[in-house]
């Protein structure tokens, strides 16, 4: 049983590591980080005491959802208009309410 959870744990990284995009990469390492750190000590303390079977979920997990929430967070996945007036592509930030220009300016 422990090694299928840290097959499954080298498994979430290597596919994490393979992004081309250094923003989910790096969301991905330090949700491996954060989630090995926690599943370490919960795996300490709760059940028979292992905790690097803990750690290995938690890396695991933790890359899984630091790759997820970098790559809904990332700006490149954003959708573009065109504006035939101008002939340039803006784009609306929903963090901020804003309409923006592809080179990032305001866009009014």
């Amino acid at each position: 049983m422990k090694k299928t959870w840290i097959a499954l744990a080298g498994a979430g990284l290597l596919t994490a590591a393979c992004s081309s995009d250094p923003a989910v990469t790096r969301g991905a390492a330090t949700g491996a980080a954060v989630g090995a750190i926690a599943g370490g000590v919960i795996g300490n303390n709760v059940g028979d005491g292992d905790a690097g079977t803990g750690a290995a979920i938690g890396a695991a997990v933790g890359a899984v959802a630091g790759a997820a929430n970098a790559n809904r967070n990332n700006d490149v996945n954003r959708r573009q208009y065109y504006d035939q007036g101008s002939g340039r592509y803006y784009y609306y930030d929903a963090r901020t309410g804003y309409y923006y220009w592809e080179n990032g300016q305001r866009r009014y």
